[in-house]
């Protein structure tokens, strides 16, 4: 009986143990993902593409973009990087398409030096990604079909100070 009673109590604190680890890797993907904070600028003679991140919890970040030519904003969009159990996940809402409704794109590749998000079923762009070049660069890329051609589009991004 008492091994009985102390193997129970062995399994409990294990599981109770394997719960905690659980839960914290959980929150892995979106900490290889903590070099977007920050405020992140690309400028050509387009126009100037900014994005500005922030940590919201420990499973959310969040960002603004805006793309300004001149003074004129051409593009704005609010974007969430949410993580839910293991799956971390790129929302952005873009301000005049798809009802002003958020498109989810799901994670298929996370390295600490890339993230790779994919939504096949989205217009443009079907796959979205971040890649860290140094502390002070990154470069976002979408691509996909537009028009039923390949198309893809890089921003080469330098930290603002």
């Amino acid at each position: 009986m008492k091994n009985k009673i102390a193997l129970l109590v062995f399994l409990v604190a294990f599981s109770a143990c394997k719960k905690v680890d659980s839960e914290a890797n959980e929150k892995d993907k979106i900490k290889l993902a903590h070099w977007l904070l920050g405020n992140w600028e690309d400028k050509s003679v387009d126009g100037s593409l900014t994005e500005n991140w922030s940590k919201v919890n420990d499973s959310t970040y969040q960002a603004t973009s805006h793309f300004i030519k001149l003074k004129d904003t051409l593009h704005y969009e609010t974007i969430r990087l949410q993580q839910k159990g293991e799956t971390l996940t790129y929302i952005a809402t873009v301000q005049g398409q798809n009802d002003d409704k958020p498109v989810a794109f799901n994670l298929i590749t996370v390295t600490d030096k890339q993230l790779v998000f994919e939504n096949l079923k989205n217009d443009y762009p079907q796959k979205i990604s971040y890649t860290h070049i140094s502390k002070d660069s990154l470069v976002a890329e979408v691509s996909g079909i537009q028009q039923g051609k390949a198309s893809s589009e890089k921003y080469k991004m330098g930290k603002r100070k």
